[in-house]
């Protein structure tokens, strides 16, 4: 049985995006053109991007009881994803991203966690046990605790699920989880960190590619205007990103990615097919400004 449904346990932010011309240095002050609040959080931001794609999508994670919370969820909600397994949290404000995107789309980011702190392992591993279904995927990020990434996946490996690690921004987790991994997705500067070798250039990613695909059941890395590259126990494969002259903001590209590439394996495609909707799902998101704003739907990409 294939089954479209994809398990997202992750975080959920209220995006602050200030445009500036470039970034400024160590103690200078610039004066930004523009401000915009948007929903985003990668955990939120793969959920929505996999559900534009015609996914079954179950967010579970936590926001405040404020104004930037009931937006999030309000969001959500329209893209069609469930947020029956989303916290409410009176302890702690929803988390907030501070975004700075310059004249050549690239970002820098902030987050204060907030409410996403307050996800346990316990109800995390609780929520991926209930949700869990034949042919489903988890999908998890690593802007939540170590123990809750790590929880999740022994509960999805207990269940039979598929599980997709994303370790951005990248945390160091225990080695038989890193093993469940299917696929494990990095970027260059994540896989650097992971591997301890340099990943500066394609011939680097492939080493790093090569030095991962043994520690778990598949790897991607994402190479930005390059595409991706992954690897099974007995594959490889280069998807190429399509060729773009414009680029408008670069963040939560990688989200779109993972999120595409999630609803892909859930409807029973291979890893390769996969990869390659995840790179046009990618190229798509750079063309608008923010998150998931920016993200394609299904008409958008031909499916």
């Amino acid at each position: 049985m294939n089954s479209s449904r994809v398990i997202v346990v992750g975080s959920a932010n209220q995006d602050y995006l200030v445009r500036t011309p470039r970034s400024p240095r160590p103690g200078e002050t610039t004066i930004a053109t523009s401000l915009a609040k948007q929903p985003g959080g990668k955990g939120a931001n793969q959920a929505v991007a996999a559900a534009r794609l015609g996914a079954d999508v179950h967010f579970v994670g936590a926001v405040g009881r404020d104004d930037d919370g009931a937006r999030i969820l309000r969001s959500l909600q329209t893209d069609g994803v469930s947020i029956d397994d989303v916290s409410i949290i009176d302890s702690q404000p929803t988390g907030l991203a501070l975004i700075m995107v310059d004249d050549a789309g690239e970002n820098s980011i902030t987050v204060v966690s907030g409410a996403n702190s307050t996800v346990t392992a316990d109800r995390a591993s609780r929520a991926v046990r209930r949700l869990a279904q034949p042919g489903a995927i988890l999908s998890l990020q690593g802007e939540l605790s170590v123990a809750v990434l790590e929880a999740s996946v022994r509960a999805a490996a207990d269940t039979g699920l598929r599980v997709l690690i994303n370790l951005a921004p990248f945390t160091s987790i225990a080695s038989d989880v890193v093993a469940l991994a299917d696929p494990l997705v990095l970027n260059e500067g994540e896989a650097a960190e992971m591997t301890g070798l340099a990943v500066a250039d394609r011939a680097g990613a492939d080493a790093a590619l090569e030095a991962l695909r043994s520690r778990a059941r598949s790897v991607v890395i994402t190479l930005g205007p390059e595409g991706a590259i992954w690897a099974t126990s007995d594959a490889t494969g280069h998807a190429p990103a399509e060729a773009t002259d414009e680029v408008v903001d670069t963040t939560g590209a990688g989200d779109a990615f993972t999120g595409a590439m999630a609803s892909a394996i859930a409807r029973g495609s291979s890893l390769a097919d996969a990869v390659s909707l995840g790179t046009r799902a990618g190229s798509f998101a750079i063309h608008g400004l923010g998150a998931q704003s920016s993200y394609a739907r299904a008409a958008d990409l031909g499916i």
